[in-house]
């Protein structure tokens, strides 16, 4: 089981996806606490990471650049852990 299908068991509700190049993007709305998160997992490298967003603006921009929004707010996307099997 991957990491987005335990998300998909919690009240996350998907509100976008995209995938390029072996990267999976997902853009995820938290019904419970309204919180929104992007979540990237690297297909070819098994690297994932989430990141929070403080709203809808920033949401957007971490689901359009994720790699640059984490390295701005200190998230070591590069190193991130492998996904778990």
């Amino acid at each position: 089981m991957n990491r987005r299908q335990n998300e998909d068991r919690t009240t996350a509700v998907e509100l976008a996806r995209r995938a390029a190049d072996g990267i999976d993007v997902a853009l995820l709305w938290d019904q419970l606490d309204d919180r929104l998160t992007v979540s990237v997992e690297d297909g070819r490298s098994g690297a994932c990471f989430s990141i929070g967003a403080a709203d809808g603006k920033e949401a957007l921009d971490a689901f359009y650049h994720p790699f640059a929004y984490a390295a701005a707010r200190g998230v070591d996307a590069v190193g991130a852990a492998p996904a778990p099997p």
